[in-house]
């Protein structure tokens, strides 16, 4: 499966059903992330109800910690 994410084309196997899929395949399951799927904000209780479809435009956002 073909996805845009955070603005790169990026081919994914397509056992990844949901976004909670993605997540999990990019190890950020754990992490706090603030995921938007073509242009609407998720809230983490739809992670695991949104299914991916091909072509989907993805930008996922997490915190890094520093200073």
């Amino acid at each position: 499966m073909n996805l845009v994410i955070n603005g790169d084309q990026i081919e994914v196997p397509d056992s990844l059903e949901f976004i909670s899929d993605l997540l999990q395949h990019f190890e950020l399951g754990e992490k706090v992330v603030i995921v938007e799927v073509n242009a609407s904000i998720l809230e983490k209780d739809q992670h695991a109800k949104t299914r991916l479809t091909n072509g989907d435009r993805i930008e996922i956002v997490h915190f890094v910690g520093g200073g």
